[in-house]
């Protein structure tokens, strides 16, 4: 295959993905993991919104504002409250980087020279969500250990807790196809990141993740209601702290992490064969 062939025009598929087996696709994600891993390795850097957001985040809630929403001297009880919801705000953050990450690698030629591989286009994709949610689970490990730090309680069982983290990570990597798609979509990395603040700042603040709902005015407590991450947060909320309504928030969650896959995964793949 010549040169020429890599560097211009829009790079086509050389392979049919439905004649590419499901062993030879597991491989092929599994390649482009670890060449994802090794890139981390050796750009430590990108490493730190997972090790350090959480840590500014809930030491700036627990502090700053702990005392005024839950009331001084019961910023423990705020910390029940706080990390729980925090968990579903992983996900959105580190989401972002996804998109931010995929338009950067189109930009410096990569996802080019990937797709004159005879691989399928969605392993490439699909090997990032890999790694981001490893890094997602990384940010959710630093913020539930601060949380220890702070006083937290598991006050449910041990099975809640997990199914509180694995609900949250699914949540999460649906959210990344949302902005792998934001990714292909844009020019530049940094349209990505101001789209991605006009998204996230009205679902992070107008949820159920840093306060409840109910002094909100009505038409703003109206929109946490059929939010998706104030049912992800009141879901890991109850199963955390063992009480509370959890089948509702939790079958809202899923509904949501499902049927945004199905929505943009497959407009992410088709973008990503297209782009040009």
């Amino acid at each position: 295959m010549s040169t020429a062939t890599i560097t211009t025009g829009a790079a086509r598929p050389t392979t049919d993905e439905g004649r590419i087996g499901v062993r030879s696709n597991l491989r092929h994600i599994g390649a482009l993991a670890r060449r994802n891993l090794v890139q981390i390795k050796h750009d430590p850097e990108t490493l730190f919104d997972a090790l350090l957001m959480p840590v500014i985040f809930i030491l700036l809630f627990v502090y700053v504002f702990g005392g005024a929403i839950a009331g001084k001297g019961n910023q423990h009880e705020y910390v029940q409250y706080l990390v729980p919801g925090m968990m579903a705000m992983m996900g959105m953050n580190i989401a972002m980087a996804v998109g931010s990450g995929v338009n950067e690698d189109f930009r410096k030629g990569v996802m080019d020279r990937f797709r004159t591989m005879p691989i399928a286009r969605s392993s490439v994709l699909i090997a990032k969500i890999v790694v981001e949610v490893g890094r997602m689970l990384l940010a959710t490990a630093i913020l539930l250990g601060m949380g220890f730090a702070l006083g937290l309680e598991i006050r449910g069982s041990a099975l809640e807790f997990v199914a509180a983290i694995a609900l949250s990570t699914l949540f999460g990597a649906a959210l990344m196809w949302i902005f792998i798609l934001l990714g292909l979509s844009v020019k530049t990395p940094q349209a990505v990141q101001g789209l991605a603040m006009l998204v996230l700042m009205p679902l992070q603040f107008g949820s159920s993740i840093f306060a409840p709902t109910q002094s909100m005015p009505g038409w703003l407590e109206g929109f946490t209601k059929v939010n998706p991450l104030s049912n992800l947060a009141d879901a890991a909320r109850a199963l955390i702290n063992g009480h509370g309504a959890v089948a509702h928030p939790a079958l809202i969650t899923l509904g949501w992490a499902v049927a945004i896959t199905a929505v943009t995964m497959p407009l992410a793949v088709r973008k990503f064969r297209t782009k040009t």
